[in-house]
């Protein structure tokens, strides 16, 4: 079970940094007034995957270690819940596929720093407060 969670956190980072490479991309695309080029598309893409592949590991821990006797408390339904959401609002650049590129970046910009947002909002729910622990303060 520990190999699940630690692989559950190595995806965290991993996604965190394609977020993160995905926000800067779209910011410069809308500043400059860019296309929605290849490489927006890809960095938006491996995001979605990548919260794709966060939820179905965090599925499988969160019932196979509830099952194993850590149960089911409040706080780990309501991350579960959040970033269920996060995955959800992950997936909403598909909706613009036929927009205008300056629409379309600002949209998918918006999606995806929500996304992000919603993640923060959910890792912060779980006890200890993993952005605490994070960063070293307990």
């Amino acid at each position: 079970m520990l190999t699940l969670l630690t692989i559950h956190s190595i995806v965290r980072w991993l996604t965190v940094l394609v977020a993160l490479g995905a926000i800067i991309k779209l910011t410069l695309g809308l500043l400059k007034k860019q296309d929605y080029d290849k490489m927006t598309g890809g960095l938006v893409s491996a995001f979605g995957g990548l919260m794709d592949t966060q939820l179905l590991l965090g599925l499988i821990f969160f019932l196979w270690n509830g099952l194993a006797g850590a149960g089911f408390p409040r706080q780990r339904w309501e991350h579960f819940a959040i970033m269920l959401v996060a995955v959800l609002v992950a997936h909403l650049p598909v909706m613009w596929k036929k927009a205008e590129p300056q629409k379309r970046l600002r949209n998918t910009l918006l999606a995806v720093a929500g996304s992000l947002a919603l993640v923060v909002l959910g890792v912060s729910l779980l006890q200890p407060n993993r952005w605490l622990t994070i960063f070293g303060l307990f």
